[in-house]
């Protein structure tokens, strides 16, 4: 394990000035289950780390998950347990609360925040998918006063997030979906219990009476470098009449953009059925149609 020096922030500028101190050298923690994992496995990227700044004093300020107008808001440090239970997430969005009590052990889900997930820039973060098919916005703290990034753009490489010096997030803003818009949320693991995804997707739909497509996003999750929905699957679907055939194709769709974007691989041979299936899958559920 690194050894390195604990400090406990009591107000969001006192986070923004130690981190423009200390900068590169210093990991916020809030619920550590991702950290300090790193932590004790050292973790080459924090080889260097000589401060953790302990954000969790904030929780009374940065925990909520609040409905304002057209947008709900999550503050970062709202757990995965507060979220997957929340009315508010339940009625507007059924899919992160299914993905969020997803995530780990109900110990993890209990201490793991949202805000940490991101930040942790993994592609297999559960939450990640139905805020991507979502369009979320994170709203990022400095010292030079308030961000907001469209959470896709947030993520600029490979476990690199767009975190400036001095800049920690907020907030999360979700807008609201239209009435009458389902959503689903699959993964894929090594086993059911405790299991970090290998694939996942986040759909969201919404039809006609004649069950005719009005609107849809597809957001995959670990098959990309960075998260994006999938706007050519999602275009396809526009318009056209709910079939098992149709979301077929979808899958295949998704599959093939991951190709083009990311190359044939030795895991493509796995990846590439597996995602079709989940995509299909999801937007089965969505649609409310029979599996088999």
């Amino acid at each position: 394990m690194f050894h390195f020096n604990y400090y406990r922030a009591n107000s969001v500028k006192e986070v923004c000035d130690f981190l423009n101190i200390h900068d590169k050298k210093c990991r916020i923690i809030a619920g550590g289950t991702d950290l300090m994992v790193q932590i004790k496995e050292k973790d080459k990227k924090w080889s260097d780390l000589d401060w953790v700044l302990d954000i969790s004093h904030l929780k009374n300020d940065l925990g909520y998950i609040k409905e304002e107008k057209s947008n709900i808001h999550i503050g970062a440090l709202a757990t995965h347990d507060e979220i997957e239970n929340s009315p508010i997430i339940k009625k507007h969005f059924p899919y992160l609360s299914y993905a969020c009590g997803t995530v780990g052990s109900p110990q993890i889900r209990n201490m793991g925040t949202i805000g940490g997930s991101i930040c942790n820039a993994s592609p297999a973060a559960d939450p990640l998918s139905p805020l991507i098919a979502s369009d979320a916005v994170i709203v990022i703290q400095g010292i030079n006063g308030i961000r907001e990034v469209q959470l896709n753009k947030f993520y600029i490489g490979k476990g690199e997030v767009d975190l400036k010096v001095g800049e920690f997030v907020l907030e999360f803003i979700i807008p609201k979906f239209e009435v009458g818009t389902f959503t689903n949320f699959e993964k894929l693991g090594r086993r059911k219990a405790l299991a970090i995804s290998r694939l996942n997707v986040a759909v969201a739909l919404k039809y006609n009476q004649q069950r005719v497509i009005e609107f849809a996003r597809i957001a995959p999750g670990c098959i990309f470098t960075k998260p994006r929905r999938v706007e050519q699957a999602e275009k396809f679907l526009q318009g056209k009449q709910i079939s098992r055939e149709l979301f077929e194709q979808a899958g295949k769709i998704v599959s093939q953009e991951m190709i083009d974007i990311t190359g044939y691989r030795w895991s493509t041979e796995y990846k590439q059925p597996a995602i079709e299936g989940l995509v299909e899958r999801s937007l089965l559920k969505a649609a409310e149609m029979e599996l088999e």
